[in-house]
């Protein structure tokens, strides 16, 4: 089965999203369950069907971040020497070229992925144009709105 790169970070979420399913939102779940049997036929019970429902999302849910934790690659980029490449768990300081305006971003796995943080999905189209290079290095992403050239000023390994 195929890794999946996460960071410390995403991985320590995951892992107390998945706590919290299971010790506060299952046993929330069950008890809606009982106290809807409690109110007789199952049939038309809307409160029986809705908790069985939100039951099938929490497991399910369960399901999917224990297979993600199981086949994770965990990548801590502050115990790796920085020699200036950007790699998966960077933090890249960008310059646009035309704009002059300076953007940065930390490439993250695709579970921790946040545009408004800063943080880029390592398999976004600017994350595979940065991948690789080095401080200095100019490249051009095709975004929504056209090719963009960025010069990478800072690499950080944080």
């Amino acid at each position: 089965m195929k890794q999946i790169p996460m960071t410390v970070r995403g991985a320590a979420l995951l892992k107390e999203e998945l706590d919290f399913l299971k010790n506060i939102r299952r046993p929330e779940i069950i008890k809606a369950i009982a106290e809807a049997r409690e109110h007789g036929d199952l049939k038309e019970n809307a409160e029986y069907h809705a908790a069985r429902e939100q039951q099938g999302f929490c497991e399910g849910r369960i399901q999917e971040i224990e297979g993600k934790l199981g086949n994770s690659q965990i990548i801590d980029v502050t115990k790796l020497p920085n020699n200036g490449k950007v790699i998966f768990g960077a933090t890249v300081v960008l310059l646009n070229v035309d704009t002059e305006e300076e953007v940065s971003y930390r490439i993250v796995g695709d579970d921790e992925a946040d545009i408004k943080a800063s943080l880029i999905s390592v398999n976004s189209p600017i994350a595979r144009g940065l991948v690789g290079k080095e401080v200095d290095d100019t490249v051009v992403i095709s975004t929504p709105g056209g090719k963009v050239e960025f010069e990478i000023v800072e690499v950080n390994y944080i």
